[in-house]
């Protein structure tokens, strides 16, 4: 408001000068004799010069009126521009912008992107150090978990195993309890089972830049000092994306884990190989199985497995018949990418005729799980 009027004087007074500077060149100095019909002749009884005054004020005011409308235009404008920088999609659509103008938005516009995308780049490697820093300390308390009971709990459930062996080899005065004893021992054993599958977990293998095919055999040798039954093997050098092959790793971990703690079987089979340009990774046990739609004790397992597969565009077969085994399939295409470099670091042959030959297909599996939905 300020603004208007001290507009609007400032225009009064122009006009007025700019008005008296034109009766003074044409009519001279303002003397009576000269000046006087301003103030003699009047017009609804106002003298011409108050006319003339009260025209000049008039014709400031709509121009001091004109001038703020164009200038709160111009300020409405440019604020709504100014709002506008902030969003990802900015662009001036309208050419009335005074070059100047919509040079300063460009240029602003530019600024706030690139301290937009800045910004955004700290944030995302903020949030990945925390990320790495809580996975760092999460493995660092799950080795200090899993050596706490390697050394403690791990340790004594072996030597109370071994001692009950001791016991039921002895016949003398222990026939009627040797029963009992051996149900003891079994139970110990399958705890010793579940320990290492929760150490398997808690501490587990990783590849540390070796191949998949050399993690593998690493982890079943390992495996093999530890368990109580025979893990037979057979291990192709497959190249495959680092990605593809941690996840591949970590299936092959949580199913040897699933067998470990819940299968209570005498054998063992894993595959690593490639057929007509796809990768299969198997693992095959014979022991009690299980009904997937029922039993809820290893469906956490199972889950990993299936998210694990699909994450990679794997395609993945779960069988198990109740009372046969239990078999794992993850099959990866591997386009033109594959290198086949057989191990020979297991035994046992799977291979028949050039198709693979197994001792329970997973097709016959399925078709005894039909067979026993359909007698049930």
């Amino acid at each position: 408001m300020i603004s208007f009027l001290f507009r609007m004087i400032t225009l009064f007074f122009l006009f007025s000068s700019t008005t008296f500077g034109f009766l003074y060149i044409f009519f001279g100095s303002p003397t009576d004799e000269d000046w006087g019909f301003l103030f003699d002749i009047e017009f609804d009884e106002l003298p011409v010069i108050a006319i003339i005054l009260i025209s000049l004020a008039f014709l400031s005011l709509m121009i001091s009126i004109w001038m703020s409308a164009v200038a709160r235009s111009r300020e409405t404008s440019a604020t709504r521009y100014v709002k506008q920088l902030v969003e990802p999609d900015f662009s001036l659509k309208k050419k009335n912008l005074s070059f100047s103008l919509k040079k300063a938005l460009i240029q602003a516009n530019d600024l706030i992107e690139t301290q937009r995308k800045s910004l955004q780049r700290m944030t995302n490697e903020k949030a990945e150090a925390n990320d790495k820093l809580i996975q760092e300390r999460i493995i660092a308390e799950r080795q200090r978990l899993a050596r706490e009971l390697h050394d403690s709990v791990s340790q004594q459930l072996f030597a109370a195993s071994m001692l009950l062996s001791a016991v039921t080899e002895q016949e003398d005065e222990l026939a009627a309890s040797k029963p009992t004893l051996q149900q003891v021992e079994k139970i110990v054993q399958q705890a010793q089972l579940e320990m290492r599958a929760l150490l398997l977990h808690l501490r587990p293998i990783a590849l540390r830049n070796n191949t998949l095919a050399q993690g593998l055999t690493d982890l079943i040798q390992e495996l093999q000092q530890k368990v109580y039954f025979n893990i037979d093997y057979r291990i192709e050098e497959i190249e495959l994306s680092k990605a593809e092959e941690d996840h591949l790793f970590r299936i092959a971990q949580e199913a040897l884990s699933n067998t470990l703690r819940h299968a209570k079987a005498s054998e063992v089979e894993l595959l690593l190989i490639t057929r007509d340009n796809i990768g299969i990774l198997r693992i095959q046990d014979n022991g009690e199985g299980f009904n997937i739609e029922q039993d809820k004790s290893t469906s956490y397992g199972l889950r990993n497995i299936a998210e694990r597969a699909v994450e990679i565009g794997c395609s993945y077969k779960i069988v198990s018949v109740p009372g046969e085994g239990t078999i794992v399939e993850v099959k990866v295409p591997l386009g033109n990418k594959v290198v086949e470099v057989p191990k020979s670091d297991s035994p046992v042959d799977l291979e028949k005729n050039g198709e693979i030959a197994e001792s329970t297909s997973i097709g016959e599996m399925e078709q005894s799980l039909d067979l026993k939905k359909r007698s049930d």
